[in-house]
């Protein structure tokens, strides 16, 4: 996370750039989306990668094929509703 952004900010705007990818204007709309499905939109949490992959609904330590890190996280994590 950049050191000018609160962690609640850098959560917002992570959750910009994957609602956008994923064809959705509000994050909202998009773990309601998902909430009956197996797998989540979710994204890397690194700086400076915004990899999107589907991953389960409760992940917090995806696998990043760009970082090569544990780094991915699910939408429904980042809006807190798992």
């Amino acid at each position: 996370m950049p050191k000018k952004l609160s962690k609640k900010v850098y959560i917002q705007e992570k959750l910009a750039i994957l609602t956008a990818e994923y064809g959705f204007e509000d994050p909202i709309d998009m773990c309601a989306n998902a909430i009956t499905d197996s797998i989540c939109p979710s994204i890397c949490m690194n700086p400076d990668c915004d990899y999107t992959t589907d991953m389960e609904p409760d992940q917090r330590e995806g696998w990043c094929e760009v970082c090569d890190t544990n780094t991915v996280v699910s939408a429904m994590v980042l809006m807190e509703v798992i």
